[in-house]
C-alpha cells in the first residue's frame, strides 16, 4: 500500500483501561499521536526494514565498524580542547549518616566537603 493511501486510512485507538487515561490521552492528544503516524509510519517501517537486514548481516558473521564516509575526519591532525579547571578536580561533596565510620570514612575520602546527614540517615532511631 502506497503512503499516500496509507494516510488516508483511519487511525484509531483502542479504549484505555487505566485510570484518568482520558485526561491524558484527550481527544487533541490522540489528533497529534494520530498525525504523527501518519507523517512518519513509512519512515519508519523502512527503517525497521533496514534494522532487520543489518540484524542479518551480523548473524551472518559481518562486524560493525565506521562509516567509510567519516574516514578523514578519524584519520585528520585534530584535539580537543583543555580540559576546564572545574573538570580537573572532581573531589566532591559526600554525604552520609553521623556514625563514627562514615564521619572517619568521609574525612579520610579527599573530597573537598562532607555534608553529614543528621536526619534521614538515623531516622528512625
Amino acid at each position: 500500500m502506497s503512503e499516500a493511501a496509507l494516510a488516508e486510512l483511519p487511525v484509531r485507538v483502542a479504549p484505555s483501561d487505566v485510570a484518568r487515561a482520558g485526561e491524558v490521552l484527550t481527544e487533541d492528544a490522540l489528533d497529534f499521536v494520530a498525525e504523527l503516524h501518519r507523517r512518519f509510519d513509512g519512515r519508519r517501517r523502512a527503517l525497521l526494514a533496514v534494522r532487520v537486514e543489518r540484524q542479518r548481516e551480523f548473524d551472518a558473521g559481518a562486524l560493525p565498524d565506521f562509516r567509510a564516509d567519516t574516514a578523514d575526519i578519524r584519520s585528520g591532525d585534530w584535539r580537543i580542547g583543555a580540559i576546564p579547571a572545574d573538570l580537573i578536580d572532581r573531589r566532591v561533596e559526600i554525604t552520609g549518616p553521623t556514625d563514627r565510620k562514615m564521619v572517619i570514612n568521609a574525612l579520610n575520602s579527599g573530597a573537598q566537603a562532607f555534608m553529614a546527614d543528621f536526619e534521614d540517615a538515623t531516622a528512625p532511631t
